[in-house]
């Protein structure tokens, strides 16, 4: 019984060893709630001004931005790649797949086994131990296809993340071209709103002396009515585009950004909706990262195929009984495949592999349609604006000259009105062409997966 409470004296201090490290290395994970206060307040632009500068991305370029200035919704949609919380996690994210690549290439340690047998009774005076020391040789075999498997994957992970941050950055552009687009308009609406509460006043003031009839006072009066309810959903509309980019942003509620516009939209663009299908299939980076997931699943059928084969285990066993003999001498374990032979790892990976390239034909296809809507729509809304910009000369020409005869008092005040205000309609229907214009360039740029040429 001696040489029990000796070797349980040895063993003791190696386990207590063993028990306190294991307790150190888990840890105190942080707090969320700290890490999450931490990213309420957002950040300010001054610390963004450099990271924009520094930007890479494949499909956006880095950008000088000066804080005392307008924004420009291309400095906006860069903003928001650095600065979008949700693009925070999703890097985040992305670095388990870089964990798991860096893991895929690592060999696997060798295992030990230890065992004692303590004697109790019988003429032996010895007591009986055994070891072995025991390495995996399969790792080895399916090395290489492991760590190309998780490569492809980490290439996917990585390009999805291209393409989340360029999706997120054509939303934050269409905001910023959006909020100024109903800045204008609320202005123009502010202005007809103006209008219509003179000529109402106008109109009031000249029904108690009976010089004009009580419809046309009651028609003034919705006219006030149409104008204020157009103002205040054209604010609202503001006020909804703002909120949207202050998320996208993760800035404060409270945080009104300063947007300059973009130069008048662009005309007559001759647009290929077939050159820009296949420009998009060379160049989104959603297909691409669709292209390298079916790269790495073509990897993991392989490894599946090579799982068929036989696992070895090598080991190096040594032993003594309780009658002091003493043992050395290798041994190999391996599955022996009679009946699973892996059929079904293979059918996954493969079926796997199936739903992949439907995926991406899907993905193709509705890329397609995409591109295909979206230049249509943009030559429809061209053709819009021209017919509005045609309408407008004439109606400023008419406006300038009526509003010349009111002065003279050779026009009604109401008839120049009505004339002013079907041109402030026109203007404010041309506003909204031209935004309607640069959300669906937007959009096709989207679809397409890169900036137009």
């Amino acid at each position: 019984m001696s040489d029990v409470g000796e070797c349980m004296r040895r063993l003791f201090p190696v386990l207590a060893s063993v028990l306190v490290l294991t307790g150190c290395a888990a840890g105190k994970p942080p707090s969320l709630d700290r890490a999450t206060d931490a990213l309420l307040p957002g950040q300010d632009l001054v610390s963004l001004v450099r990271p924009a500068a520094e930007l890479r991305h494949p499909r956006l370029q880095p950008i000088t931005i000066d804080p005392t200035h307008a924004l420009s919704p291309q400095a906006v949609a860069v903003l928001a790649v650095i600065a979008s919380p949700d693009l925070k996690a999703a890097r985040a994210q992305a670095q388990i797949a870089q964990a798991q690549s860096f893991a895929a290439g690592l060999l696997p340690d060798p295992s030990i086994s230890l065992g004692a047998d303590f004697r109790q009774s019988g003429p032996d005076r010895f007591n009986g131990w055994t070891g072995a020391l025991a390495y995996e040789l399969t790792a080895l075999r399916d090395r290489g296809i492991v760590l190309d498997e998780a490569q492809k994957a980490l290439a996917q992970v990585r390009l999805d993340l291209a393409w989340q941050e360029w999706s997120i950055a054509q939303q934050a552009r269409l905001l910023a071209v959006r909020i100024v687009s109903l800045d204008q308009i609320s202005r123009l609406a502010a202005e007809a709103r103006q209008d219509a509460d003179k000529a109402l006043k106008a109109g009031a003031a000249a029904a108690q002396h009976g010089d004009i009839r009580a419809d046309e006072l009651a028609t003034r009066r919705l006219a006030v009515v149409d104008a204020a309810d157009r103002q205040t959903q054209a604010l609202r509309d503001l006020a909804t585009a703002r909120q949207d980019l202050n998320v996208l942003l993760g800035l404060p509620p409270a945080t009104v950004l300063t947007l300059a516009a973009d130069p008048p939209p662009r005309s007559a663009l001759h647009l290929d909706p077939a050159a820009l299908f296949e420009a998009a299939r060379r160049q989104r980076l959603d297909l691409l990262a669709l292209k390298s997931g079916y790269e790495s699943q073509n990897a993991a059928v392989r490894k599946a195929v090579m799982d068929r084969f036989p696992a070895f285990q090598l080991s190096l066993n040594s032993a003594q009984d309780t009658a002091n003999n003493k043992t050395l001498g290798p041994a190999v374990s391996f599955t022996l495949p009679v009946w699973n032979f892996n059929r079904g790892g293979v059918a996954v990976a493969r079926a796997t592999q199936d739903a992949l390239r439907a995926e991406y034909a899907a993905r193709v296809f509705a890329a397609r349609a995409e591109i295909y809507a979206a230049a249509d729509g943009v030559l429809r809304t061209e053709q819009e604006r021209r017919v509005v910009r045609e309408q407008l000369v004439d109606l400023r020409r008419i406006a300038s000259a009526s509003n010349s005869a009111d002065h003279r008092g050779d026009l009604s005040d109401t008839a120049a009105t009505a004339v002013r205000q079907t041109l402030r309609d026109r203007e404010i229907a041309l506003q909204g062409l031209d935004q309607a214009f640069e959300e669906q360039i937007i959009s096709l740029e989207l679809a397409t997966g890169g900036p137009l040429k």
